[in-house]
């Protein structure tokens, strides 16, 4: 991931420097090159989708002469890209991005011990049914809904047993799937409160500046500006659930129509155009990209 951008443009490369200078070590070779075992380390994978998302956000701004604080209506991220859009927004700077993904990842993965977690996918249902589901389920135990993303689907986690039993509810409720997701903890539960102390540790130790342009959180679906709501609210994140298609809904009441998806991949562009019937989706990861986005560009009034 990323390895182009950097090639391409130094602004880029510059950001995965700043990133390898912070942790102590060549995450950018873990990320350019793997192998893959490495990479989908969680402690690996969550500041290393952070660096391709800036990498790209900076190529924007040197090669395209974006600049958020005028072009964007709002920035947001899904789950750990929250902290992606509070860099992009200056709120934080990429190296205590970096020190507090690489500290949220160890915190997540060490919170529920290897196997006692699970999160599954429920396609075609809404939140208040995946949460119906997940209350059942329960007996006892943690489960809970963690991603609205949009589009039916939600994902649920908790304890195993009982996204398990969450799993047969939702089929013999005719969910039209269920199924176990291959992730290594049950993030955005009650079960990563461990995580969540470690963050609020780690977040008092960092200058957190107002954003240049509104955030707009996963817990609340609400833009955030002052510092000590944005370090309140990414507390909360941790074992709260992403509140995804509730904060598409936002901006696109808010009158934007187009957004951008910085980074690698392009689910959310997806599941944008499928939340907002109105709104585009376009997906900026790689130079080839950027140079589509120049071809067509005449403005941005997006959230980026």
């Amino acid at each position: 991931m990323g390895k182009a951008l950097a090639e391409a443009f130094p602004a880029s490369r510059a950001v995965f420097e700043e990133v390898d200078d912070a942790l102590g070590e060549k995450l950018s070779v873990i990320v350019w090159e793997g192998p893959s075992e490495a990479l989908t380390l969680t402690e690996n994978a969550q500041p290393g989708l952070m660096a391709v998302s800036l990498a790209a956000i900076r190529a924007l701004e040197a090669e395209a002469g974006v600049r958020l604080e005028r072009d964007a209506a709002f920035v947001a991220g899904h789950s750990l890209g929250e902290y992606s859009a509070l860099a992009a927004a200056g709120s934080l700077s990429i190296s205590d991005t970096a020190r507090l993904l690489r500290t949220r990842g160890r915190a997540m993965q060490r919170a529920v011990p290897v196997g006692a977690g699970a999160m599954a996918a429920l396609i075609g249902t809404e939140l208040a049914a995946a949460a119906e589901i997940a209350a059942e389920a329960a007996e006892g135990q943690v489960c809970q809904a963690a991603n609205d993303n949009g589009a039916g689907q939600v994902v649920i986690s908790g304890a195993k047993p009982a996204v398990e039993r969450a799993i047969e509810i939702a089929k013999a409720r005719g969910v039209k799937r269920a199924m176990l997701l291959p992730v290594s903890a049950p993030f955005h539960c009650a079960l990563m409160q461990p995580a969540a102390e470690a963050m609020a540790e780690a977040l008092a130790g960092v200058n957190v500046q107002p954003p240049t342009v509104p955030v707009v959180c996963n817990v609340t679906a609400r833009p955030v500006t002052a510092p000590e709501e944005i370090v309140e609210r990414l507390v909360k994140q941790v074992t709260g659930t992403v509140r995804w298609r509730e904060s598409v809904t936002y901006m696109a009441g808010e009158g934007v129509r187009t957004f951008y998806e910085i980074g690698a991949g392009k689910v959310l562009s997806g599941l944008v155009k499928r939340i907002a019937d109105s709104a585009v989706g376009i997906a900026i990861g790689t130079p080839g990209d950027l140079k589509a986005l120049q071809a067509r560009r005449d403005t941005l009034d997006a959230a980026i």
